[in-house]
Order: structure tokens, then sequence, then C-alpha cells
């Protein structure tokens, strides 16, 4: 685990030129096809190299969820481990790591109507507004999302008006691997950074490599299918919401790296606050020169455990 451009990918791949794993993405960007350069989705190199899973496996017109996650998860960890091989989770969609081992209660299914008033209440109030409103109802929530957060704020006061209940309460309490539904130890490896600004830096310098490799024709390409919107939870993502809205005229250029930038930014910080809510983990620090090894390291004494 880690925060976006921590080395999670790079570490993982790096493992599996001496140990027998399968890669079993946690990212809820990658799953979607044609979103390659704005994810920095693994190389088909890689893939051909080294088993990935829950790469590529939805068109953008559709939705993927942390509960249907956690079913895909339990059954590509059951098939890896049937195979003599070891199921290796990598990514930054941290609900998707709480959702896999503590367990999800049956969440709703979406509501057309309420998600319509919900973009109409937002559109007339903003979504700092609507934050703001979740933080009275849901202050558990709230505080892991950012007064922008669209997509995470609308599904939780959708979810707070159709159940009466708070998101964060719908969450099981279980023992390790108990209320995953398999039998398994979950060991937390998070990389962190021990200097944020280097972080931030590395965003910057990432950013700036997807904006040259294409990432605004990307996004042109999937607009132009026509089946696609703004309120989908692919292009809600960090980098096509602010390219979208660049393409539909509503910011220049630097508006949108910028913010682009700052969402980046965000979402890093969100990660890295989540990370630090776990009581069970080993820390790396992704800065260190070392990473590849020490990673290798943690890894060997794991599988003696």
């Amino acid at each position: 685990m880690g925060p976006t451009a921590s080395g999670k990918s790079r570490a993982a791949y790096a493992l599996a030129s001496e140990f027998p794993i399968e890669i079993v993405s946690v990212d809820s960007a990658l799953v979607y096809r044609g979103m390659d350069v704005g994810t920095a989705k693994p190389g088909l190199d890689e893939r051909a190299a080294v088993p990935h899973h829950l790469i590529d496996i939805l068109d953008p017109a559709e939705s993927y969820s942390a509960a249907r996650f956690r079913a895909d998860a339990q059954r590509l960890i059951g098939e890896i481990r049937a195979r003599g091989r070891i199921p290796l989770l990598v990514g930054g969609t941290m609900l998707y790591f709480k959702a896999l081992r503590e367990g999800l209660d049956a969440l709703p299914v979406a509501d057309a109507q309420i998600r319509a008033t919900l973009d109409r209440e937002a559109q007339a109030q903003g979504w700092p507004a609507l934050h703001a409103e979740l933080a009275r109802l849901d202050a558990v929530t709230a505080a892991r999302l950012a007064p922008n957060d669209s997509q995470r704020i609308q599904r939780a006061l959708e979810v707070y008006r159709i159940t009466g209940k708070p998101l964060s309460t719908l969450f099981k309490a279980g023992a390790h691997g108990g209320a995953s539904g398999v039998s398994a130890r979950y060991l937390n490896l998070a990389l962190e950074p021990s200097d944020r600004s280097v972080l931030h830096e590395r965003i910057e310098t990432r950013l700036d490599a997807m904006l040259e490799a294409g990432l605004v024709d990307e996004v042109r390409r999937l607009r132009q299918r026509g089946d696609l919107h703004a309120d989908l939870p692919s292009m809600r993502c960090v980098g096509y919401r602010q390219v979208w809205q660049y393409l539909e005229g509503r910011i220049h250029a630097l508006q949108m790296r910028g913010q682009a930038l700052a969402a980046t930014r965000q979402l890093a910080k969100r990660q890295l606050t989540w990370l630090r809510s776990l009581d069970e983990r080993t820390v790396i620090d992704c800065l260190a020169p070392d990473l590849q090894q020490q990673v290798r390291a943690w890894f060997a004494r794991a599988l003696r455990r």
C-alpha cells in the first residue's frame, strides 16, 4: 500500500523476479479499459511478464464498487493460492483494502433519483456545502474526503438518505481474514515518504509526463465516444476530471494542470492519513535509495511467518 507516486507498482514488479507472485490491483481507476495514460497503468510487457488481475475489466461507462472488488479479490486470492502462488495486493484505493479486510454490510444499490437530487443541490450550493452536510451526518466519512470529492460525497449522502445510517457504520468490524470470507493472513506493507515535499515533486513530475504522453488526447478520445459524461465514476478520476473540464472549455490549460496537481496531492494526503490510522503495518520509506532491497527483505520475512 502507499500514496500515489510512491513506487508501489515498481516494487511489486521487482518482487516477481524472485518470488512466485501474482499481482491483484487495488485501484479503482485501473479497472477501466482505454484509461492508460492517466492511471499510470502497467504496460502490456509488464503484464505479460507478471500475472496482473483486476486491470482492464470494465468499460468506462460502467461502475465498480468496494463490494464488487471484495468479491473479486476473494475469488482471485483463492485461485492464486490454489495454483501454489502468492497473491500480492497492490494499490492505493484504501476503501478497497478496508472492505476486503473488514467486510461490508450490504450497501444499497445506486438510486438514480437521489443522485439527481444531490447533483442539483451541488450545482446550486457547491460540493463543499454537501461535504459540510455529510460532516453533520457522518463525521468519520467526511473526515477522509476532500470538500470537492463529488463522487464519494454523493455516495455517502446517497447511502444515508436511503438507509438513514452513516456509511462509516456499515463496515463490519472483523478479525484479520475472518470477515474477508477467505482463510488468509493480511500483512500490511506501507510505502510512505519521509519527506512529503519530495513526494509532491514526484507527483508533479509524473503528471507532466502524463500530459506529455498524451493524457489530453486520451480523454478527448473518450469524450468523442458520445456515451460518456463527466459524472461517471471513471471520468471523476483524478486527472480525467480536470482534463474533461478543459476540453469543455470551462478552464484553460494552466488551470487544468494546476487543478490536477492539487487534486493528486490531496489524494496522496488522504491516502497517508488512512495508512497512519492502521494499527498493524510495516512502513518503508518510499524515498529510500534501497527501497526495493528493503521490500524484498520484508517479503522474504513475511513468507517465513
